[in-house]
Parts: C-alpha cells; sequence; structure tokens
C-alpha cells in the first residue's frame, strides 16, 4: 500500500502546477526545495527550523535552516495549504483526466473513500506530521480526498519509520549512510538532504564502529539485518490502519489504485531513484 499511495502523494513536489502555485506565492522554483519545505512543513504550522528539522528527520539542520523560516515570510502556512491543494487539483486533472476528475470516476470515489476511512482509522500519537495533516479539515471533491488521505497515510507511515530508526539507534545522517550501505539508492541521491562530505564519513565511520558497514561502505551482515528490522517495523508500526479497512477492502482500494498509480508514474515527474528506497525495500 506504501508503494501504490506514496507516488499519489509525492506527485506535488514535481509536478509543474505545482511549480507554478509556487511560484505565485513567490517562492524561488529555480530549484525544488523553497517549495518542498513550504509544501510538507505548512501543516506544522510556522514551525522554525529545529521542529521542522526534527519532524523531517533525514536532512541536515544547516539545510533546511536555509529554508525555513524564510518559507513563511514568503507566504503564510494557511496560504501555502490552499495553494497546494490547488496545485494537486490541477496536477490529478492533468494526469487523470477532467472526465474523471469532474465526474467523478465511480473508482476514484471508491478509492477515496476507502483511503480516508483507512486515512481516519491512523493513531497520530508520537506522530507529528501524520498529526497535522490529519487535523486539516478534508475537501470534498474526490481526487482531492484520495490525495489528502495518501498524505496522512504516508506521514504515518513516515513518523512510526523515524521511531524505528531511533529505536535501533540510527541518528539521522547514520540512518541515511546504512540506507545507502544497503543499496537503497546510490550515495550521491542522498545528497539532496545537504549533510557535508565530512559529516556522512563521520557517521560512517561510526557505523564502521559498531559492525554495520565495512570500510569501503557497503552494508555487513549485521548492518543488513538492522535495515531489514528498521523496515519490518516500520511496517508494524503502519499496519493499524489496513487492520482497521481489513483484507477485503485494503485489496479492493489497492486494485482501485493501479490506474492513478500508472498515470503518475507513467507521467515521468518522478525521480526513477529515491531516498525512500521505493522499489528497493
Amino acid at each position: 500500500m506504501w508503494h501504490l499511495l506514496e507516488p499519489l502523494h509525492a506527485l506535488l513536489y514535481y509536478a509543474p502546477e505545482a511549480f507554478e502555485e509556487a511560484a505565485a506565492l513567490g517562492y524561488d522554483t529555480g530549484e525544488r526545495w523553497p517549495s518542498y519545505f513550504a509544501w510538507r512543513a505548512a501543516p506544522l504550522g510556522a514551525a522554525g527550523p529545529l521542529r521542522v528539522a526534527s519532524a523531517f528527520y533525514s536532512f541536515s539542520p544547516a539545510t533546511v535552516a536555509r529554508y525555513v523560516p524564510a518559507a513563511w515570510a514568503t507566504a503564510d502556512p494557511a496560504d501555502v495549504l490552499a495553494a497546494r491543494l490547488r496545485a494537486v487539483d490541477r496536477a490529478y486533472r492533468a494526469l487523470l483526466g477532467e472526465d474523471a476528475v469532474a465526474g467523478p470516476d465511480p473508482g476514484l470515489a471508491e478509492a477515496a473513500a476507502l483511503a480516508r476511512r483507512a486515512a481516519e482509522a491512523a493513531s497520530c500519537a508520537g506522530r507529528p506530521l501524520a498529526a497535522a495533516n490529519a487535523a486539516l479539515p478534508w475537501p470534498d471533491a474526490p481526487h482531492l480526498v484520495l490525495w489528502q488521505a495518501a498524505t496522512v497515510l504516508r506521514e504515518h507511515r513516515g513518523d512510526g519509520h523515524l521511531a524505528a530508526l531511533l529505536a535501533a539507534g540510527l541518528d539521522p545522517v547514520e540512518a541515511l549512510v546504512s540506507f545507502a550501505a544497503a543499496g537503497a539508492a546510490p550515495e550521491p541521491v542522498f545528497a539532496s538532504r545537504g549533510w557535508s562530505a565530512a559529516e556522512w564519513s563521520a557517521a560512517r565511520d561510526r557505523l564502521a564502529a559498531r559492525g554495520l558497514v565495512d570500510a569501503d561502505g557497503t552494508a555487513t551482515g549485521a548492518g543488513r539485518d538492522l535495515r531489514a528490522g528498521i523496515e519490518r517495523r516500520t511496517d508494524e508500526l503502519a499496519a493499524a490502519p489496513w487492520a482497521a479497512l481489513g483484507p477485503g477492502e485494503a485489496d479492493r482500494l489497492a486494485d482501485l489504485l493501479g490506474a492513478p498509480w500508472l498515470a503518475v508514474i507513467g507521467s515521468g515527474l518522478l525521480p526513477a531513484e529515491n531516498t525512500l528506497g521505493i522499489g528497493k525495500v
């Protein structure tokens, strides 16, 4: 379900319609990070860099500080939230088709209803990004309901993933180094998180001292076991919404998500390699 829903959420960070909406708010769209931090952090309100770095976890605090709180000097979080729904509305109409969205297509409406039920069953205790998104009012249009449900569910899973990383004793940069070492993505893909070469090397040394990576940075057997355990625990912590939906309706939702998933993946807008390990873990 994560692999099906994540692309539906992540379209926000890559769609041309989203960059147009961001530019209209005054954000620099020469790179994606000014709008990314605004779009993703806006549910937290005008949060400062410490809170955002804590919630996002894998980004270098120095990188976060370059974009937050500058994001809120450009636009108020409430205006950002309104603009991100406009962006998703326009992007979904472009990819799914005006008829499917405006109809709405019965399958799309059913998928939205099922995804919303799963999202509403997600406990947000100890999950700041999930809670912030779950507290937002639900839109009326089914395609926007589907996107918002996908967002709540992906942040619910993400918050649980951070808990699993903490329990495994991996700090933010160690989490990335160990993930790269296990083959989730090439190291250059993780450069977007903003850690310096010295910080990356020091984290690798710490992991090597624990027997988790070899001298060349490749995961050892213990390192792979640790990462497998983290992914397993992440799945366990993300399971409650799907248990509430039940296997029959979860399978039905998976079937219904096939068409929009293919539309998003087939758009070519999302990167082939990513820091989340989609397609790798």
